[in-house]
């Protein structure tokens, strides 16, 4: 078990990637994708949107870590993730509030996120803390050459 040491909560910095993924390798059912969390893709986020996702810190260690983003018109978390040996704790229920507190700030009224159904934990996680899960079918595109390609191909085909 860990020692109790302060918890601090600090913004995510680019220069945070190389240990926030290294956590997100040690989460079993985390799914991390070469197409998106990439350094160079999470650095593009973090820039998108400088004050909303967070790590948390122990002894200069990042045990937490939140990627959290906006649209302008509603919020979304993703790769919500503690260090096994940290949960339980309440840090992930203070770096959702963080992020929380960050868009607000920014005239959002509405956050989403993603569970994957097997994630237990996860799952029992969010509705602890008051989230409520939606019946809605959750679809996704892979922006890639060939999907593109067939559409703008489709379009001039009319």
């Amino acid at each position: 078990m860990a020692e109790t040491h302060e918890v601090r909560l600090l913004p995510m910095r680019e220069e945070d990637y190389d240990a926030v993924r290294a956590l997100w390798l040690t989460i079993r059912g985390f799914g991390i994708r070469a197409l998106d969390d990439s350094r160079e893709d999470v650095a593009r986020f973090i820039r998108r949107n400088p004050t909303t996702s967070v790590v948390a810190e122990v002894d200069g260690h990042i045990v937490g870590s939140i990627l959290c983003g906006s649209d302008g018109r509603q919020g979304a978390l993703y790769h919500v993730c503690v260090a096994r040996e940290y949960r339980r704790r309440g840090i992930g229920t203070r770096m959702v509030g963080y992020c929380m507190e960050q868009l607000r700030k920014m005239g959002i009224n509405k956050v989403s996120l993603i569970a994957f159904v097997g994630n237990d934990a996860g799952n029992a996680f969010w509705r602890q803390i008051g989230w409520k899960a939606c019946d809605v079918n959750y679809y996704e595109f892979v922006l890639n050459e060939d999907n593109i390609t067939r559409f703008i191909g489709d379009e001039h085909d009319d």
